[in-house]
């Protein structure tokens, strides 16, 4: 398509598709808007790309959008407050192949935009600017380095992503992978959510060196109160992290320690007394619990997703059915059961004052619990894939 001498088409219409849609967030950026957006479209023009530049006013004070609007921009304002509402906003609103995303802060160069462009023409899904060793002296304080490492380290650990700089402000996407991507959170974690995303949906990602630069005007990152956002958004996309292994933590040991209190088994010249035996007990209960929150997150996760073949979940699913769940649950709910009876008999019969009659009291409690817990457990996992298609 032809580019007319501002870099966009001369059909204007909001129906006109557009090679590229560069997209700006921005919060009271007075000091720097207008030269961002000046810039955007000096690109646009140098290159002659057929391309849009819009910026998203997210409640300024400063009169930042008509700062914007009168610099050429398409100025869109989003009520909801937040840096992810402001590009769910811009995103929703771009008419690009190509989506080009930077922050409005004068830390990027726009001259890059064209490299991000190439590399989606080149076969890229969604491209990721790498500042790590391009950081210029006081561009991004020292807990600010450290913080973005860490996170960075987290999310590479919990998702093996790749991507060396997770929180890269500038980043371009294809705008056909947006449905797939499905992107909701509002604030900074959004940044996170947006290569947590195109990991499980097997983008292809490029990432490509860029120069980090000193921000004009005041930072809107709050590093004590977004880092913790993005900790936290990292946890809830992986259920196996925040439920499944540390369940699993707490269910061997309670369960190990259980078994050696009732057996009477030494190990290491330690023998659980009565005490232990009540506290791996509880362990063992709060165990099985956050064990059976992971497999009702995992449940509900694909029930959105749809059937995923060769998840371990799914091998799972297609082995136990409800009749399964209930039929372990009740097997153990009964043990514990008959446990109990016996005990009462003999309490009856002789009193309740020997250490086994205690040992054996903690055991049928714990039993007739867990039992309880499978069964409706499972109950709510069947509930949980009722919107499950068949794979």
């Amino acid at each position: 398509m032809s580019a007319s001498g501002e870099g966009v088409p001369a059909d204007d219409s909001p129906n006109t598709v557009r090679k590229v849609s560069v997209v700006l967030p921005c919060l009271n950026e007075a000091k720097n808007i207008e030269r961002c957006v000046t810039l955007a479209r000096g690109v646009l023009e140098q290159h002659q790309i057929d391309g849009e530049v819009i910026v998203v006013d997210n409640n300024s004070s400063d009169g930042s959008g008509e700062i914007a609007a009168r610099a050429g921009a398409t100025v869109i304002h989003e009520q909801r407050p937040g840096y992810g509402s402001a590009y769910l906003a811009g995103l929703d609103a771009a008419r690009g192949k190509y989506i080009v995303m930077l922050d409005a802060d004068l830390t990027y160069n726009f001259n890059d935009i064209p490299r991000f462009l190439a590399s989606m023409e080149d076969g890229a899904e969604m491209v990721i600017g790498d500042r790590m060793d391009n950081i210029k002296p006081g561009a991004m304080r020292i807990h600010r380095r450290v913080g973005n490492w860490l996170l960075t380290g987290i999310l590479n650990l919990l998702f093996d992503t790749g991507v060396r700089d997770a929180h890269c402000g500038m980043r371009a996407l294809r705008a056909d992978v947006l449905e797939r991507l499905d992107l909701r959170t509002t604030g900074m974690e959004f940044a996170s959510e947006m290569v947590i995303r195109a990991d499980k949906e097997k983008l292809r990602i490029t990432q490509i060196p860029i120069e980090y630069s000193p921000r004009g005007g005041e930072s809107k990152l709050l590093s004590f109160r977004d880092g913790p956002r993005h900790l936290r958004h990292m946890l809830l996309e992986s259920p196996y992290h925040l439920f499944l292994l540390p369940g699993a933590v707490l269910v061997v040991p309670g369960g190990v320690v259980s078994v050696m209190a009732l057996a009477h088994i030494e190990v290491l010249g330690w023998r659980p007394e009565l005490s232990a035996l009540v506290a791996s007990s509880l362990v063992l209960i709060l165990g099985a619990q956050i064990l059976a929150f992971g497999l009702c997150a995992h449940a509900h996760r694909l029930s959105l997703a749809g059937p995923v073949r060769g998840h371990w979940y799914e091998h799972m699913r297609m082995r136990l059915r409800l009749k399964h769940g209930l039929l372990f649950g009740l097997c153990v709910a009964l043990v514990g059961m008959a446990i109990a009876i016996v005990l009462a008999l003999q309490c009856l019969n002789h009193g309740f004052e020997t250490l086994a009659q205690e040992r054996a009291a903690i055991a049928a409690g714990t039993l007739l619990v867990l039992g309880i817990q499978i069964a409706f457990s499972s109950c709510l996992l069947t509930i949980l894939g009722f919107r499950r298609t068949s794979p």
